[in-house]
């Protein structure tokens, strides 16, 4: 939030309802935040397993590949491997659409609190991201 200019003047009453609605939006804008860069990390592993499946469909299916499982590698033969990756893929392809619903469900929250807020302090506040 920004200050007013110095001949500007605001002779708005901030009730404490108010004051919660302001509160309410700082929180949803911490967390709009906080779920844009969970997804761009979603969005960048969803990638990258779709990288690799690519890959993985050239290797020969009587050779072995390293898979990642928690923090270490196995060798498994290259059709498990390549299954294992599908239901991987379609795990963060539903983490994504679902982080993308509760990030639509935050801005329409913040939309109808900035229009709430706006409409009784005007320019007096400021919501916009900087």
């Amino acid at each position: 939030m920004q200050m007013l200019p110095p001949n500007q003047k605001n002779e708005t009453e901030v009730l404490w309802q108010d004051q919660e609605r302001i509160n309410t939006f700082s929180k949803l804008n911490t967390r709009l935040t906080r779920f844009r860069e969970e997804l761009e990390q979603q969005q960048k592993e969803h990638e990258y397993l779709t990288d690799v499946q690519m890959e993985l469909e050239l290797v020969d299916e009587d050779e072995k590949v390293q898979y990642r499982i928690g923090g270490s590698f196995v060798f498994l033969p290259q059709p498990e491997a390549l299954e294992r990756l599908e239901a991987d893929t379609e795990a963060a392809t539903l983490a994504i659409e679902k982080k993308e619903a509760e990030i639509e469900e935050i801005t329409s929250q913040m939309g109808a609190l900035k229009k709430e807020l706006y409409a009784k302090f005007g320019n007096a506040i400021n919501l916009e991201s900087d």
